[in-house]
């Protein structure tokens, strides 16, 4: 089954704000390795400007898993998710994340397109905090490997 086109620019807000605390800061700096201490100390942090523990780079791939799961699911897109491998991911921040952030999200479906037999999906999910201000845009696009003719 071949994406759905039309689903071009079709968005999925998250249900509920996410909150960014210090544990989930520290779970995934541990998780992806990083024992940066502006990730793990607060007054490493503050000591590097920042108002408190600060994210990893990669930390906003959280941010769209509820909206790329919500198209993902909808069978009328066309994705057959056994056939998705991770293509390319991308951030464009106006600041860092940090603890004490209270984080809005929308993820929108930016590219759907055909190359070699297989199908790209580019979902962007742009992440705003409690005043409305932008904070991060993450992109990330996905594979639906083409079947075996």
């Amino acid at each position: 089954m071949a994406i759905n086109p039309d689903y071009l620019g079709r968005e999925y807000p998250a249900p509920e704000a996410y909150e960014v605390t210090r544990g989930k800061i520290r779970e995934f700096a541990e998780a992806v390795n990083d024992p940066h201490p502006v990730y793990l100390d607060p007054a490493a942090a503050r000591a590097a400007g920042y108002p408190d523990v600060v994210a990893p780079p990669t930390f906003p791939v959280i941010l769209g898993m509820a909206g790329s799961a919500q198209a993902i699911a909808d069978p009328a897109l066309g994705v057959d998710f056994s056939r998705v491998v991770h293509g390319d991911q991308g951030f464009h921040y106006s600041r860092p994340l940090h603890a004490g952030d209270l984080l809005s999200s929308v993820t929108r479906i930016t590219g759907v397109k055909s190359l070699g037999g297989n199908e790209l999906l580019t979902l962007e999910t742009v992440a705003d905090d409690a005043d409305g201000a932008h904070v991060v845009t993450a992109t990330m696009m996905l594979v639906v490997r083409g079947g075996e003719e």
